[in-house]
């Protein structure tokens, strides 16, 4: 059982379940950064798929203060989670973290639904779409 360490854990205890997983590291930068915006007691992160990208979908990440109703709802390291119920189709089981490297940092996302990505970093392609249809070849 996770201990309650701030205000935020007081309301929602940490649930660790399927889903989107955001590390200690992606959790510590996501709070610094919201923390820097004044966002932090009010927002959480959407984690959300969308059409484009060389593979044919593509992350994306937003803060936001409005959960839908069907959203699915995690809070990790004491950070808020929401994730839509299609994107939540192609990223369950996926994870965030945030890598540090002589190059800069950025946050990277394993995804086990991903049967390709492209170099780009942010785009994949799953093997089916949240409709069953078979997902054509892409990332040339």
């Amino acid at each position: 059982m996770a201990t309650a360490t701030n205000e935020l854990d007081l309301v929602m205890p940490e649930v660790t379940t399927a889903g989107v997983t955001v590390t200690a590291s992606a959790a510590t930068k996501l709070r610094e950064v919201m923390d820097q915006k004044g966002l932090a007691e009010t927002h959480g992160l959407r984690v959300f798929v969308q059409g484009g990208g060389c593979g044919g979908m593509k992350y994306g990440m937003t803060f936001d203060n409005n959960p839908r109703s069907d959203d699915e709802v995690y809070v990790q390291h004491g950070l808020r989670v929401y994730v839509d119920p299609i994107s939540l189709f192609y990223i369950n089981g996926a994870s965030i973290d945030w890598v540090d490297s002589l190059m800069g940092g950025g946050f990277s996302i394993e995804n086990p639904n991903a049967v390709s990505s492209c170099g780009c970093g942010s785009s994949f392609r799953t093997s089916q779409s949240h409709t069953g249809e078979e997902m054509p070849p892409s990332c040339h």
